[in-house]
């Protein structure tokens, strides 16, 4: 279940990040890219972040969390990348 709320939680941060940019688009046309590529390296850090914690105070192996914060990066920077090829 925390898996699911940490990847609905990257998700409304794109999205957040995504509409909040749009605002911008008249005076500073990359707003966009930029908040779609801070996302892409901010969500990197939080994941890395989760896994560590999961490694040193979870006990889990690395083996059991890298493909969980595959996952957990992966399916939200696609979006994002997805996102910003058609819309922006």
């Amino acid at each position: 279940m925390r898996t699911v709320f940490i990847l609905v939680s990257g998700l409304l941060m794109f999205a957040s990040l995504f509409f909040y940019s749009r605002l911008f688009v008249q005076h500073f046309p990359g707003a966009v890219a930029w908040a779609t590529y801070a996302f892409v390296a901010l969500w990197l850090v939080a994941t890395a972040f989760n896994m560590w914690v999961g490694i040193s105070h979870a006990g889990y192996s690395l083996r059991d969390e890298l493909p969980i914060m595959l996952l957990l990066f992966g399916l939200p920077a696609a979006v994002a990348l997805v996102v910003h090829w058609k819309f922006a």
